[in-house]
């Protein structure tokens, strides 16, 4: 099965909260509250989101509009790059890949699910929910593999 982990769908949620919870900072125990996630998991996940420094006023919120965040740049933030198969990530990550038959559709159907992905913004979930439920979205096997794609928070 293909599926996120629990702490991405939480950082996916924590993130559309922060996209309609308004302008300025807020506080990692006012977020889980209001997100009703355990405040350890939050706090982790904010961190882990946010660019490195300290704020003057504390707290967190977006570093770009939601409009400008896709669904593929959060769950790189928190797991890695989309990939069904190791192939789609790496050449040469599979010993079988130079007589794959399959290896040119799996990276055909890896680039359909990113591509469907990419068409939804942080400010759709957002919009869907207002924080009523968030529908779970597919997670992707992915590997971590360097990329940086912390830019989703500043803590202010």
């Amino acid at each position: 099965m293909i599926r996120l982990g629990r702490l991405t769908d939480y950082g996916i949620v924590l993130m559309a909260h922060l996209a309609g919870a308004g302008a300025g900072p807020h506080a990692a125990r006012d977020i889980a509250a209001e997100t009703q996630l355990p405040l350890p998991a939050v706090s982790k996940l904010l961190k882990a989101l946010a660019r490195e420094g300290r704020g003057a006023k504390g707290g967190y919120q977006l570093a770009r509009p939601a409009e400008q965040i896709t669904v593929p740049e959060m769950i790189a933030a928190l797991e890695g790059p989309i990939a069904l198969t190791d192939c789609n990530l790496h050449e040469g990550a599979c010993s079988q890949e130079p007589r794959c038959h399959v290896r040119t559709p799996w990276q055909r159907i890896n680039r359909a699910v990113h591509d469907a992905l990419s068409r939804i913004r942080l400010a759709d979930l957002a919009a869907q929910g207002a924080l009523g439920r968030i529908v779970p979205l597919v997670s992707l096997g992915v590997d971590t593999t360097g990329i940086d794609t912390r830019p989703h928070l500043t803590k202010g």
